[in-house]
């Protein structure tokens, strides 16, 4: 009784390990970034690789989208979107403050959709 016992526990446990969520170590996530020209694109890109896990971020001045490769181990696409909106530029759904947007010079406002406080 006490090894059927064992035994169960020993399944129950296997089970649960296998069921946790891993994080993907090369994630890549297409994101709308709101810009202008070649300044834009550097601060943008700098703002992404600031956080601690991109490995790799392309701001495309044409299209507004943002490649991004990361390792979600160490960070999420929200934390990205939130560092490129603390440098001024609207992220997706993630959108920067208005004092953040008055910081940028003349040529980098871009026509937003809405105002945020």
């Amino acid at each position: 009784m006490k090894n059927l016992f064992l035994g169960m526990m020993l399944v129950l446990v296997t089970l649960s390990s296998q069921a946790q969520e891993k994080k993907n170590k090369n994630a890549k996530y297409t994101i709308t970034v709101n810009g202008n020209c070649e300044q834009c694109q550097r601060r943008i890109q700098k703002a992404a690789f600031s956080v601690a896990g991109v490995k790799a971020a392309n701001w495309s001045i044409e299209t507004h989208n943002m490649v991004v490769l990361l390792n979600e181990e160490k960070t999420s696409i929200a934390e990205v979107k939130k560092a490129i909106a603390k440098a001024g530029h609207d992220a997706g759904e993630i959108k920067a403050t208005n004092a953040n947007y008055e910081k940028l010079p003349g040529c980098c406002q871009y026509e937003r959709e809405e105002s945020v406080k």
